[in-house]
């Protein structure tokens, strides 16, 4: 399931800043399997996906994503967060809502917070608000470490190539740990310049013991 919804205030105070210390973007993107946390959210089915983005040169960001789900179902997020830096220490706190179309009583809202150093991110992600009784409702805890390498320092030959590694646990309030587990996932991306980038990855959670590989590309305007 899935990501990002707006506060009107904070959106009207980040329009209302100067042009050129703002950011516009969007982006889209076609899978082969829709993976989030480990867990293919599509049935190892392909999907259509995209969204906008708007960033201020302050930290604030606010953005909206979307992801077909098959059988007539679509997931639509919104999200708005800060992020920055102290010193070598990068951080993002922020807050995001899962919107399901077409699915009954699924959707949840969590506030996040990360920090990075270099090459590693640790974050963690909780639900503050769900659907009372059911999988993801109030109290879960999603935590994760994240180590990604750009190869093209290695060698010349690895020009837009990079490496990441991300292992996490999803800790549900719901029946206790009886739907708890842990993922890891691979990815390797190449960019491809003004057509976009791919990605290739390599997922497994232990719940299902279910193990997963999508090629995705996206593009960014």
């Amino acid at each position: 399931m899935m990501k990002k919804t707006l506060i009107s205030m904070a959106c009207a105070a980040a329009m209302a800043a100067p042009a050129a210390h703002a950011e516009l973007t969007a982006n889209i993107g076609v899978t082969t399997d829709y993976l989030w946390r480990g867990m293919t959210q599509t049935g190892h089915e392909a999907a259509v996906q995209g969204g906008i983005d708007y960033s201020h040169e302050s930290g604030f960001y606010i953005g909206t994503w979307a992801s077909s789900l098959g059988g007539g179902s679509h997931e639509v997020d919104g999200y708005l967060g800060f992020s920055g830096e102290a010193g070598q220490l990068g951080y993002d706190i922020g807050v995001i809502y899962y919107a399901y179309l077409n699915l009954a009583n699924a959707d949840f809202t969590e506030v996040y917070g990360s920090l990075s150093y270099d090459w590693f991110t640790v974050g963690l992600n909780y639900t503050v608000d769900g659907q009372s009784g059911t999988l993801f409702d109030s109290g879960d805890f999603y935590v994760y470490a994240a180590a990604s390498f750009d190869l093209e320092p290695l060698s010349p030959e690895f020009k837009g190539w990079g490496v990441g590694l991300t292992v996490g646990h999803y800790d549900f309030d719901f029946a206790g740990s009886l739907f708890d587990y842990t993922h890891a996932q691979l990815d390797v991306t190449k960019s491809a310049g003004d057509f976009g980038d791919f990605t290739l990855s390599l997922a497994h959670e232990d719940l299902m013991d279910d193990t997963s590989l999508a090629l995705t590309w996206t593009k960014t305007f």
